[in-house]
């Protein structure tokens, strides 16, 4: 890995998106979306001033996991629905490090579940990104924890009758720090979203709608094609209304804690209406819930943005704190006595 350049003032010089492309070709399916989130972090990534050797990408198996291959940064291709657990003890060993981990929905929410709901509550200041295509890819389309009821696949041929998982409900229930939401065709937004997750103290769970054109295409065009895009997704910012529809003209407020759909032409203004608040652990942990099915009528459009953000300590910080803690009171210890217990005896 070699540094980058320094100029005789010995300052970084800026890099760009393509110091953090590898010489590997990239063998996704032409027109997949992973293509768009590879090329949004390594855009991103320039901006946020970590030296390349300081960042590691690590994944588990699946499609997304082949992109720590495409990354000029160091990586981890570890086994199926282990990600998180080798990131976090690449974090709490390294805790210097820029850890960033790649997932799909099948690697991270079904063999790597339960490793999931630890990573959040544990809070690792890591970067996790779930690449969501409601579909099991590398193994050629069978339903994943997150296809929806009724969905046709190669193992399910009559339709699945699993209830899905919804990805953002299930790391609020984690009680995860940084819970947001974004697309693989709306590169500028991810920008955004993705810097806000390096920027943030703990976790950041990023769940990403991605299109597998070869075995679930069209699984997200409602919220992407420009013809249903504005009437079907909610874009949500901090202080600002829920507003949609092609011309902001229609808004959601509270009905005491019930959202409804109101129109502004009959009467309603934007300060009638529900203000996000990033804070707001009640209002968010609603928010996730905005999952209806596109073909039901009445039903939300979904949201996308930066859902929930809390300051809370990363585990990694604690655990030092409490090992330099126990070395001021009791010294640096021997490893035979601790071996050998407190507990010992003689035989005569």
């Amino acid at each position: 890995m070699e540094s980058p350049v320094t100029t005789a003032s010995n300052s970084v010089q800026k890099l760009t998106s393509k110091d953090f492309a590898s010489d590997q070709d990239v063998r996704w399916c032409p027109g997949c979306g992973d293509y768009s989130i590879l090329k949004q972090v390594q855009t991103v990534l320039p901006e946020l001033g970590v030296a390349k050797e300081n960042i590691v990408f690590v994944a588990g198996i699946g499609c997304s996991s082949r992109f720590p291959y495409y990354m000029e940064t160091y990586g981890v291709h570890s086994i199926h629905g282990r990600a998180t657990a080798v990131a976090s003890g690449l974090k709490a060993s390294r805790p210097e490090l820029s850890v960033w981990v790649t997932a799909g929905d099948g690697d991270l929410l079904s063999i790597g579940g339960n490793h999931f709901i630890h990573i959040l509550r544990r809070n690792f200041d890591i970067n996790l990104l779930l690449f969501n295509n409601e579909i099991y890819g590398l193994t050629k389309g069978q339903y994943s924890p997150t296809s929806p009821e009724g969905k046709i696949t190669k193992s399910t041929p009559v339709g699945s009758i699993d209830h899905p998982f919804n990805p953002l409900a299930l790391a609020m229930g984690a009680e995860g720090t940084f819970i947001a939401r974004s697309m693989d065709r709306d590169p500028k937004h991810m920008q955004g979203i993705l810097k806000r997750a390096y920027e943030h103290k703990g976790t950041s769970f990023v769940e990403i709608y991605q299109n597998c054109n070869v075995f679930n295409d069209g699984a997200f065009e409602v919220f992407t094609e420009k013809s249903s895009k504005k009437g079907e997704t909610l874009f949500i910012e901090h202080g600002k209304p829920l507003l949609f529809g092609e011309n902001s003209e229609k808004g959601i407020r509270l009905d005491g804690f019930k959202p409804v759909i109101v129109n502004l032409a009959d009467g309603f203004s934007a300060s009638d209406l529900w203000i996000h608040d990033e804070k707001d652990r009640v209002k968010a942990s609603m928010l996730v819930r905005f999952f209806d099915n596109p073909s039901h009528a009445g039903h939300f459009p979904r949201p996308f943005g930066i859902f929930y953000t809390e300051d809370r300590y990363c585990y990694e910080d604690a655990m030092d704190r409490q090992i330099a803690e126990n070395i001021a009171k009791k010294g640096e210890g021997d490893l035979n006595k601790i071996l050998r217990g407190a507990e010992t005896w003689v035989i005569k």
